[in-house]
Parts: C-alpha cells; sequence; structure tokens
C-alpha cells in the first residue's frame, strides 16, 4: 500500500468540510455522534442485515427528489436513539439550515442506531429518553478531532464477546482524492480471528494502527485464559490472565483464550448493528454514491465475521462533497468504492482496538495488549 497514506488526522475529518461532534453518558453508557458538513452534501445509503433502526433513508433513494442532507446522526438507544436526529434538525433550523418551503426550513438529516439497552448502564431515564439532550451535546463539540473507542455512539457497543467502539480511518488515493470513514461498531461477530490476538481487517491495517498484529502470528494460536469480573456503571469492570492471576476472583467469568464466534447472549434481531459513514471529496452522482456504498459494506464483512446477520442491521451512509470531479467515471468510482471499504474496515478495527473494558465486555487489549507488537520484540 505504499501508493496510499492516512490523511494527518487518519479520520473522516480529513475530508474537507466535515466537521464531527459526539457526546455519552457513563452511566447510561449509551452515546451519540453527529456528522456535519459544512454545506449541504450529496448522500446515499445502503442498508443491509436482518434488524435496521434507521430514520429518513428512504429519502435518499435515486427515485427521491432529496438530493443533500444537512448532517447525519449515528447513536445508541435503539429506537430511541433515531430522537437525536429531532434535536440536531431544531439545531440546524435554528441556525437557518435546511430545504426552504415558504417560511419552512426543514433540515435533511437521516440518521441509523444500534441497540445498547442491555448492555449493563442504567437504562431507567423515565418519561424523556436523554438522546434528544445527548445531541445538542454533540452538536456543542463539532469539530476535527475524533474520539475513538467508548465514544459517541459506540459508547456502549459491543462485538462479539470484546467490547465495541467508535472508529475512524482516512486514506488519500494515487489520485489525490481522501476518503475518510467513521464507524460505531456493535456486531454480533467477531472482530478477531478465534485463538489469535489478530483482527481479521489486518491486511489493510497501515503503520500499526491496531496493534501491528503480524501475519505469523496465526500459527501462535493464543494458550492463555482470562478470567474478568464484569462492571457496573462507574465500575469498567476488570480482566486478569489466569496464568499470572492463578485462582479466579468470585464472582468473575472465565474467558477462553479463543473468544470464539458471536455472542450468544445478543442473538436477538435488531439485537446488535454496525452503523457508519464514508466522506469523499469527489463530486458523484446519487448513483455512483450509492455503488460505493454498496461496496463500502464489503469493509464490514472484511473486519468481522460473520457479519450482516439476521441479528444485524448493518448501515453505510455515503457524503460526497463534490469537490473533486472524476477523471474516469467508471473506474474512479471502482477505486473509490475499495478504498472506502479499506477504509470502513480499519474504521471499525480502530474502535474496537481503542475501546476500553465495560460491563460485561473485556476491552481488545485488556485481553491482548501485552501480544501487541511481537514482530518488533522480535517474537
Amino acid at each position: 500500500m505504499t501508493q496510499f497514506r492516512p490523511g494527518p488526522l487518519n479520520a473522516i475529518t480529513d475530508v474537507p468540510g466535515i466537521k464531527v461532534g459526539q457526546a455519552h453518558d457513563d452511566r447510561l453508557w449509551s452515546g451519540v455522534t453527529v456528522i456535519v458538513p459544512d454545506e449541504p452534501m450529496l448522500a446515499a445509503v445502503d442498508v443491509r442485515g436482518g434488524g435496521p433502526g434507521t430514520r429518513e433513508t428512504d429519502a435518499l433513494n435515486s427515485a427521491s427528489m432529496v438530493q443533500k442532507v444537512h448532517a447525519v446522526v449515528l447513536s445508541g438507544g435503539s429506537a430511541y436513539g433515531l430522537d437525536a436526529a429531532s434535536a440536531v434538525m431544531s439545531r440546524l433550523a435554528a441556525q437557518g439550515r435546511g430545504v426552504q418551503i415558504g417560511e419552512a426550513i426543514i433540515p435533511i438529516v437521516p440518521s441509523a442506531i444500534l441497540f445498547d439497552l442491555v448492555n449493563g448502564g442504567d437504562k431507567n431515564w423515565g418519561a424523556e429518553p436523554p438522546y434528544r439532550a445527548l445531541a445538542g451535546q454533540a452538536m456543542d463539540a463539532l469539530g476535527t478531532t475524533v474520539a475513538e473507542g467508548n465514544a459517541g455512539a459506540g459508547y456502549g457497543a459491543k462485538a462479539g464477546a470484546y467490547k465495541g467502539g467508535l472508529g475512524t480511518a482516512s486514506i488519500v488515493t494515487a489520485e489525490g482524492h481522501t476518503v475518510g470513514a467513521l464507524v460505531a461498531c456493535n456486531a454480533f461477530g467477531t472482530p478477531v480471528i478465534p485463538g489469535t490476538p489478530c483482527f481479521w481487517a489486518w491486511p489493510h491495517e497501515i503503520d500499526d494502527e491496531f496493534g501491528g498484529q503480524p501475519l505469523h502470528q496465526l500459527a501462535k494460536p493464543s494458550t492463555h485464559d482470562f478470567t474478568f469480573t464484569p462492571g457496573r456503571p462507574g465500575v469498567p469492570g476488570e480482566v486478569l490472565d489466569t496464568t499470572a492471576a492463578g485462582e479466579r476472583a468470585a464472582g468473575a467469568t472465565k474467558i477462553p483464550a479463543d473468544l470464539d464466534g458471536g455472542d450468544p447472549a445478543a442473538a436477538a434481531a435488531g439485537g446488535n448493528t454496525t452503523i457508519g459513514i464514508v466522506a469523499i471529496d469527489a463530486d458523484l452522482t446519487r448513483g455512483e454514491a450509492e455503488r460505493i456504498a454498496i461496496m463500502a459494506q464489503d469493509g464490514y464483512a472484511r473486519a468481522v465475521r460473520p457479519m450482516h446477520t439476521p441479528f444485524d442491521g448493518d448501515t453505510i451512509f455515503v457524503l460526497a462533497t463534490g469537490k473533486r470531479p472524476l477523471a474516469n467515471p467508471v473506474v474512479d468510482v471502482a477505486r473509490l468504492g475499495m478504498h472506502a471499504a479499506d477504509c470502513v474496515a480499519r474504521a471499525l478495527t480502530r474502535g474496537v482496538y481503542a475501546a476500553e473494558t465495560l460491563g460485561r465486555y473485556p476491552g481488545y487489549r485488556s485481553v491482548h495488549g501485552h501480544r501487541l507488537n511481537r514482530a518488533a520484540q522480535g517474537g
């Protein structure tokens, strides 16, 4: 990949005109991520999996009148989280940003949610779900710095038997286009190759961004088991290597070394879902953006196994800034779709790698951190 490199931030905000704001509640164990372009941008979406939760995605269909959006919202909270988009709409309308119809201003704000209602956080919010308020806080935090791991929509997410999270990545192509992705991974499947510390997405890693696990680790399966004491709001939980710690503490759960497969406890339609967004500094038609969204879903499948299950509602949005024309549209769309999928795989994995232990889900580095960069250590 010598001809490609990440942007200076290795984030979706490397695409000019993109801002991200995030907020979470560390007792709720949930949060909201808002993506707001400096000006309306052409958008498309691809929805897969058996249990999606979305808002305004039909408006992004090629047959619909809407071409551009004013923001995109990713949220925890399942269907409750869809209300986060209402707060973003209100804020944008107050700024005069939206489609003008007579005296009315209507911001177009599609959104997607993930299911984190039974992750152990305090969901006793009464008659007022907190997602509108969290979205307002996220709007106040708009900028180019993107926190990863336990952040925003990924704060309470899980990834198979691991803690999930929110991640971002970017790449500058040989043709000079910038492609960025932001993903909140709450997958049923696992991002880690069973029996190893290697991520499924390791071939797409750049500069050891998620631990630098080398290929030869596949021939060195893990032999250590771990004990994990689940946390509660205010107490994140703890992972210990049983080889070093000896007997397990009371209330601790043994985690096999392979942490194999998906999370059986989450096997319910709509009980998971990975949601994300790709931004590109290209001038695209709606059809071209839709094709890139379809191709970008491959990034999910490169990073998690299994993916697009009956238990997931995987969704990807695409934003196109319109700033850089395509020299050869058919070929360039294929290339941009390829890069989008790579960025999605990297962003998803970076989010899992950065995530910290929370509740009953151990963070990747809590389990595998002592094995990182073995190649650099001569192992």
